[in-house]
């Protein structure tokens, strides 16, 4: 027999929806709108879902009980017609036989108890035994008839607890349908109430869930309804209505709103004024008021309107059209008409003084962009025309354009300094012509009586016409109408005149123009005379900067050089360049850039300039050289710096400079170079090949105590080292390294470029359009000492070689075809070398190059350096740097790094030395002590 669980499986449980959101606190203010109705629908939400809760509850109760009933029934039908029961209930022992039996099904079936009981109600079987045999509790009369019988009823203890039971009877009948006996199958009222329990939390978790939706829907409605209404009390806003009814009534501008089928909603008082509506216009069609055709068909269409003006009656209406609510997809629309009868009378004249201002700002902001006089001259040309004028020329003194301050003898003589408009169309003076105005011309009578002259019709302008009658002839035939001659003055200094043109398709100049070309032309003058006073300062300081700066070549064998300078546009710098010749036929050259602009920069880049001179004289090294520049730099800023300078210098104190200062020996092709804070330099190899070598960077000029590192570069014939200052390389927009690759580019392939075009070439790639920096550039090609033209030997540490020396110094010279420098150069090397083997220390040697000059080098160990002096006549020596020097064209000592080395020089002319008759023979005698010398 199949046997059925009591207990229905109940839906899968699910956790109730989370907590209603959090409401804002104006929701909750009971002053307004929506507080009020949030809190009557929040109060029904919760009664309703209480209700539907409850009535759940006791649905899902009564289906428990009901589940009970059936349960009870079908476990006493199953046991009472199992197959042996009737049979065991008249054994002589029916409770043996039932109680296992009965305890079995019960457990099955899930009931709490399962009886079998003989027909007077005597238990046969129960779960607990000491109950056995006792009566039994319930109703059994309908079942002894053979019907079931279901109650509630209580009785003793069962395994579930006391208490009610639901529990039904049934008869159990033999074969021959007597009633033999009864079975009783019950469940207690708390094993009925764990039948719909389980249901409990989905009941209550759905009345939360839609209490949580009900009061989220109730939120999103009071929202939008406090959205709607501001949050106000229902008195604010019939207040608000009141309000807005009386000031939509009160402007004095005309409101209208009418639907998508065109019918007029609502139309204010000003409205019904302008428009003339009736009284009952509400609802009515736009097109049944009466209007005129084009204002009607204006509010009709859909189209959106912006200040369009329609005459209506006498006025004239600026109407304003757009849609009503358009986020809301409403297609009604909303009219404004203002009555702007009264300013169409002067709308014009403020336009056109709107336009005025506007090109008084435009002249302004486009007039002294530049310190151009010519520049500035042609934007007051641009910013006139066509604004104010068809064709405009502006002609200066010839001294403001040179920077000059004007005086009145120049007056007559103006150049044509700018033009705009359409000159070919009108033939005028050009541009850069000087003319010579006669004194009845507008522009003569403009400067003479410091005063706007108009001429409303050429034609009638004699004077302009006579100055050149077949140009103006020419010209009024073009069209040409009106003249406006303008004084330019600044400062109460005449500059020159504005001449402002107006063709015929243009109305003629009237009297209230004066003011405006007044007023355009005192700014333009302001700028044009700063232009003029920046000329002549950037002049004065260019002369003197270029008068600071080497103005030809030094004669030199070393290096074929070529250089560039071009000084900034707003004014001059410190940047200097320089070549000097040094003795050895070696040459210096030097780069470098004081910090600052200005005539103080330009002085100081001079002081630096004498000082690298006077260094370069003294044959220092490289570092010495930029050691000893540091330390004046030093001292010039502490004199800078002194309490007692003079205030409000310009460029009051020299923060630094930078310079790279390199000596080329061409014998020995070898470069020493050291740069105190400069850019590094470029060298072009013979083949082309652009390389940065690798010169350390040092401090800049001015810091003190910072030592300059040298580095020593083998520069082959026919090399190119390219020298400049930061302005080739940096700008405002672009750093150094990418004006750096730019110079790279620009020097690719230039080894078979004279220094020259290598010069013009760089400044082509480079130079910019409007510099702010001085820019300097030196290109040097090396050249090798012929080694023909070089002799030297070692001479041994004995007095007794100087013959032999002087000889093979004869033999020497004798091969070059010097014969004629041969006396004074043996007599040279004659007194170096004997002084070097007296008072010098070994080696020893002679050096003899044949160049421009002839030079003698004699080198020795020692570090002492020989001094001339004028030996008396009873001295037995001292005259030897004496004779030294008047044969030579100039001498000197050179240090090295073991020892020294004393040199002289003579210039030649045609293989004589230029210092031979320089000494006469009797005077150099006389400084002997014996006369048979």
């Amino acid at each position: 027999m199949e046997v059925f669980s009591g207990r229905p499986r109940g839906p899968e449980r699910h956790p109730p929806v989370g907590g209603s959101r959090a409401r804002r606190a104006s929701l909750l203010d009971l002053h307004s709108a929506a507080g009020q109705v949030f809190l009557l629908q929040v109060v029904i939400v919760v009664l309703l879902v209480v209700a539907a809760v409850g009535a759940m509850a006791l649905q899902a109760a009564s289906d428990a009980l009901q589940q009970g009933r059936r349960e009870s029934i079908i476990a006493a039908e199953s046991f009472a017609s199992a197959p042996g029961v009737a049979e065991a209930l008249q054994s002589p022992d029916p409770t043996a036989v039932l109680q296992p039996r009965a305890e079995a099904a019960r457990k099955r079936a899930g009931v709490d108890f399962v009886i079998a009981m003989n027909t007077d109600g005597i238990r046969y079987t129960y779960p607990y035994p000491r109950e056995i045999g006792k009566k039994f509790v319930g109703t059994i009369e309908p079942a002894l008839k053979g019907r079931t019988v279901v109650e509630q009823a209580g009785g003793p203890p069962l395994p579930a607890g006391r208490g009610t039971d639901v529990q039904a009877v049934v008869p159990v009948t033999d074969s021959h349908g007597k009633v033999v006996g009864l079975v009783s199958a019950g469940i207690t009222v708390r094993n009925v109430a764990g039948l719909w329990m389980p249901q409990l939390p989905i009941i209550l978790g759905s009345g939360v869930a839609a209490l949580a939706l009900a009061v989220t829907g109730t939120t999103l409605v009071s929202r939008r309804l406090r959205r709607q209404t501001y949050g106000m009390a229902p008195v604010e806003l019939a207040e608000l209505y009141r309000h807005h009814d009386a000031v939509l009534h009160a402007v004095r501008e005309g409101v209208l709103i009418t639907d998508a089928d065109g019918r007029l909603l609502l139309a204010n008082d000003e409205a019904t004024r302008l428009l003339g509506l009736p009284a009952d216009v509400r609802g009515r069609p736009m097109r049944e008021l009466g209007l005129p055709e084009p204002i009607t068909r204006l509010l009709s269409s859909p189209e959106a309107v912006t200040d369009e003006v329609r005459l209506v009656g006498d006025r004239l209406l600026a109407v304003n059209k757009r849609p009503t609510y358009p986020q809301a997809g409403s297609e009604g629309s909303v009219v404004t008409l203002r009555d702007t009868t009264e300013l169409a009378a002067v709308s014009g004249r403020a336009e056109v003084a709107r336009e005025r201002l506007k090109l008084l700002y435009e002249a302004g902001v486009g007039i002294g962009t530049t310190l151009d006089v010519e520049r500035t001259a042609q934007e007051l040309a641009d910013v006139a025309v066509p604004q104010f004028a068809d064709l405009v020329t502006v002609d200066l003194l010839e001294a403001v354009l040179r920077g000059w301050e004007p005086t009145a003898e120049g007056w007559r003589q103006l150049r044509r300094a700018a033009i705009g408009g359409e000159q070919r169309m009108v033939p005028v003076y050009p541009l850069g012509e000087v003319i010579t105005f006669s004194r009845r011309t507008p522009q003569m009578r403009s400067l003479q009586e410091r005063r706007v002259v108009l001429e409303e019709d050429l034609r009638q302008a004699h004077g302009w016409r006579e100055q050149d009658p077949e140009r103006a002839g020419k010209a009024l035939e073009c069209g040409l109408r009106s003249l406006v001659a303008v004084p330019l003055r600044a400062r109460n200094v005449p500059l020159g005149v504005a001449n402002f043109y107006r063709t015929v398709d243009s109305p003629a100049f009237e009297p209230e123009d004066l003011t405006f070309a007044e007023e355009l032309a005192a700014r333009a003058a302001v700028a044009i005379d700063n232009a003029r006073r920046f000329t002549r300062e950037h002049a004065m300081a260019v002369t003197l900067q270029r008068s600071l700066l080497p103005r030809r070549q030094p004669e030199q064998d070393a290096l074929e050089v070529a250089w560039r300078y071009m000084p900034a546009e707003a004014g001059v710098g410190g940047d200097w360049f320089d070549v000097i010749p040094l003795p050895g036929a070696r040459v210096a050259l030097v780069m470098g850039d004081v910090v600052g602009h200005g005539l103080h920069a330009a002085a100081t880049m001079g002081r630096l300039r004498t000082a690298v001179h006077n260094f370069s004289t003294l044959d220092l090294p490289v570092d010495e050289v930029l050691g000893n520049l540091d330390d004046l730099v030093v001292r010039m800023d502490n004199e800078e710096n002194t309490d007692d300078a003079g205030e409000g210098q310009e460029g009051e104190g020299v923060t630094g400079a930078t310079c790279l200062y390199a000596v080329y020996d061409p014998v020995t092709e070898a470069c020493t170079m050291a740069r105190a804070g400069h850019p590094e330099p470029v060298v072009v190899r013979p083949d082309g090949t652009v390389t940065c070598p690798d010169v350390p960077a040092s401090a800049p000029l001015g810091l003190g105590g910072y030592p300059f590192e040298t580095v020593e570069l083998s520069l082959p014939e026919g090399s190119q080292l390219v020298l400049y200052t930061d302005g080739l390389v940096e700008d405002r927009t672009h750093d150094i390294d990418v004006g750096m690759e730019r110079l790279r580019r620009a020097l690719g392939g230039s080894g078979g470029r004279t220094p020259e075009e290598t010069c013009q070439a760089v400044i082509d790639s480079l130079k910019p359009s409007h510099s702010s920096d001085d820019i300097a550039l030196l290109t040097a090609r090396t050249r090798r000492f012929p080694r023909s033209d070089v002799a030297m030997w070692d001479v041994p540490p004995d007095p007794a070689v100087v013959p032999s020396v002087r000889a093979r110094c004869r033999e020497t010279l004798l091969e070059w075809g010097l014969e004629g420098a041969a006396f004074a150069t043996e007599l040279i090397v004659s007194e170096l070398v004997t002084n070097a083997v007296r008072y010098g220390s070994p080696p020893v040697g002679v050096r003899l190059l044949h160049g421009r000059s002839l030079i003698c080098e004699v080198s020795d160990g020692s570090g002492t350096s020989p001094r001339m002096r004028r030996a008396a006549t009873t001295d037995e020596g001292g005259r030897g740097l004496f004779l030294v020097a008047q044969f030579a064209q100039r001498w000197g000592t050179r240090y090295t790094t073991h020892g020294k080395v004393i040199w002289a020089e003579q210039l030649l002319h045609d293989g004589a030395s230029a210092a031979s008759g320089l000494a006469p023979v009797d005077f150099l005698l006389d400084q002997f002590d014996d006369p048979g010398l």
